[in-house]
């Protein structure tokens, strides 16, 4: 198939095809469409208003003594444009209707012109140098709001089909008091008709109809893509912290493995006490109920104190405090959260067992502080955004010895310091000096903030 076939088949389908795409992004599309037809709604009400204040406050044309049409139109219309307003706002509007819709429009539009040899008693050539004609370029600029080509299509070959119609009516209803004509002063003057004027209006419908379908064909890609991409935007900010979704969405190139900046920063871990022995005693879906129980309380815990988490481990948490976006107060914002997060886990213990962890679920939470690394890593198709450096080892280990020294939450006298320099202060905590710790080098000065 050639590539424009493709397009064609393209405008009438209304645009790309939407295999492949997510449901939630055709729920998403769908609810725009629907926002469109509300606004369609309104324009129309908005016009058929304008019409019928111009036509009440503007004198009546001389010469016009036949029946006039046009209050019974405008009424009709005025009916049938709340009508579908009011649908609109409580249902999806389904195609059928739309098209129902749009042969209205042309109904009222071509009656209108058609009815004006009627009311001024002239031949039917007479209604061809009407300018009423000028308003199927609002009616057909009217389906563009909603991005659907087949619309503005449907509408622009109505009204061909409806102005070839008046043509016709006019050339062959009474020929006795009418002539075609090549003369541009004759047809303007007097009941003849200029074929090539005619035509001349046909193709501009025809033009325009077929330009505005090309536009929003693309507008419509643009659209489908645009909202795929902004869905995967909203999901990827449950997947970072939403300064890093950020740095990620709003980068002005492509993000490459090996990117980085380093950051003063405070890593908190947590950890669930024999996690892994216990849950091997349930059922999954009791686990991931008990997880996220867990985890929706210690994310909010963290990001109450400036914390963001950098990812979920299992049933461990990595956070960070002034990495992904600097703080003068890392260190203690993280100790603070590293204190709240077990007294709040120690606090719902209710919410644990309704949720089928049998006894008491215990946790475990270090911090350490340090010079940081912040940025990407990864190969060419499959890229991570991380932290890396001493603090992040130091923190794992620590928090690991939160087992040898029967605490709930440890950090080092470095990290105390500078925490106690930026704020910090603690209700209860004891120094455990020169204290052996599996994996690191030399002893360490622990701080214990919670006892188990």
């Amino acid at each position: 198939m050639s590539s424009i076939s493709q397009a064609i088949l393209y405008i009438i389908r209304g645009g790309p095809p939407e295999s492949g795409i997510p449901d939630r992004v055709r729920a998403e599309i769908r609810a725009r469409e629907a926002s469109s037809e509300r606004l369609i709604s309104w324009v129309q009400l908005g016009l058929v208003l304008f019409f019928s204040t111009l036509y009440l406050i503007a004198p009546r044309a001389e010469g016009s003594s036949g029946f006039n049409f046009v209050p019974i139109a405008l009424g009709a219309y005025f009916l049938f444009t709340v009508t579908r307003l009011v649908l609109a706002y409580r249902f999806e509007l389904p195609q059928w209707y739309l098209l129902i819709s749009i042969g209205v429009d042309m109904a009222l539009l071509v009656g209108l012109i058609f009815s004006f040899h009627i009311q001024y008693d002239q031949h039917p050539a007479f209604y061809l140098k009407t300018p009423t004609l000028m308003y199927v370029f609002i009616f057909i600029g009217l389906r563009a709001l909603r991005f659907d080509p087949r619309f503005v299509l449907t509408t622009g070959m109505v009204a061909v089909a409806g102005w070839l119609g008046l043509v016709f009516y006019a050339a062959f209803a009474d020929m006795d008091s009418m002539r075609v004509t090549r003369n541009y002063v004759e047809y303007l003057t007097g009941n003849s008709i200029l074929i090539g004027a005619e035509l001349d209006k046909t193709m501009v419908i025809f033009a325009v109809t077929i330009i505005l379908s090309v536009a929003l064909y693309r507008g419509r890609s643009m659209l489908f893509e645009a909202t795929r991409e902004q869905a995967a935007a909203k999901d990827l900010r449950r997947f970072f912290a939403p300064e890093v979704a950020a740095s990620i969405t709003d980068s002005h190139t492509a993000l490459q493995a090996g990117e980085g900046s380093l950051r003063d920063a405070a890593i908190l871990y947590a950890d669930i006490r024999s996690f892994t022995s216990t849950s091997a005693t349930l059922a999954p879906e009791a686990v991931l109920a008990i997880l996220a129980e867990y985890q929706n309380l210690a994310v909010e815990v963290i990001n109450q104190e400036g914390g963001r988490v950098d990812k979920f481990l299992g049933d461990g948490i990595l956070a960070t405090f002034g990495a992904v976006h600097p703080s003068e107060t890392y260190a203690a914002d993280a100790l603070r959260a590293a204190e709240r997060l077990v007294e709040t886990v120690n606090n719902e213990q209710d919410r644990f067992r309704s949720a089928g962890w049998p006894g008491r679920l215990r946790i475990g939470t270090a911090v350490a502080a340090g010079t940081v690394t912040v940025g990407v890593i990864g190969s060419k198709t499959r890229l991570e955004f991380t932290v890396i450096g001493d603090a992040v080892n130091r923190a794992a280990k620590l928090e690991d010895a939160n087992k040898a020294q029967r605490s709930a939450s440890l950090t080092d006298k470095v990290t105390w310091d500078l925490a106690r320099t930026q704020g910090y202060r603690a209700t209860r905590a004891e120094a455990r000096p020169r204290v052996e710790i599996a994996g690191m080098h030399r002893p360490v000065d622990l701080v214990v903030l919670a006892e188990q």
